[in-house]
């Protein structure tokens, strides 16, 4: 199958990528994954990329799109893949409709996480990250340590990142609501959506997109 994940900051997207491609056998595609490919083997499009990334200017469509689409070209990607973060407006939903059109394929399913926006200000606000190992992740709500302000592992101090602040996550929900969400009613157009509630357990939100992307395969 092949398959675009969307959703807003916070509603799991990288979590339920991850099980999605084991369970369906297929290549996990993230925007993030492949800058830093592309940056670390030195291709021309990361170079490219970097140039911009250093000037701190946004990366051009065309750079995203052509790291995609060389990605979506490799070899375990030929029965399928699963699109995380990528197209981040229409823009690029329509290059990626052009660049499977000359390779004969199509997009199976478009899976559209939703989740309340006081949740994903809840989810992303609260979490605490420890100073001496960012792995190292607790929440205020879900995932208290034992001792307030102190990582469970470690013992570093637990803090919250400048991106996690409310005002933050907010603006971050505002970008996204202008600019990625169209494409849902982009590809609704082409009859391939399919809407989830990403609340609940990670298992159970997983068995809900399989259970979606079964019956509409």
């Amino acid at each position: 199958m092949r398959i675009v994940l969307v959703g807003p900051p916070g509603a799991g997207k990288g979590t339920q990528a991850a099980f999605l491609a084991k369970n369906l056998s297929i290549p996990h595609i993230s925007t993030g994954d492949l800058f830093r490919a592309n940056i670390s083997q030195g291709t021309e499009l990361g170079k490219q990329a970097k140039a911009f990334m250093d000037a701190g200017n946004l990366v051009p469509d065309e750079v995203t799109i052509g790291m995609a689409k060389d990605r979506m070209e490799q070899p375990d990607a030929v029965n399928g893949f699963l699109l995380d973060g990528f197209p981040r407006n229409v823009s690029q939903a329509e290059a990626l409709d052009v660049a499977l059109k000359a390779d004969e394929v199509k997009l199976d399913a478009v899976l559209d996480l939703e989740v309340p926006e006081d949740e994903v200000v809840k989810r992303i606000a609260g979490r605490r990250i420890c100073r001496k190992d960012s792995a190292h992740v607790f929440h205020v709500s879900y995932k208290q340590p034992k001792q307030e302000g102190v990582c469970d592992v470690c013992g570093g101090e637990l803090y919250q990142r400048e991106d996690d602040s409310e005002d933050t996550v907010r603006k971050r929900l505002e970008v996204y609501h202008t600019q990625t969400e169209p494409i849902i009613d982009y590809y609704r157009a082409q009859g391939l959506v399919r809407t989830i509630s990403a609340l609940g357990k990670v298992d159970e939100v997983t068995t809900r997109a399989m259970d979606a992307l079964k019956r509409d395969k």
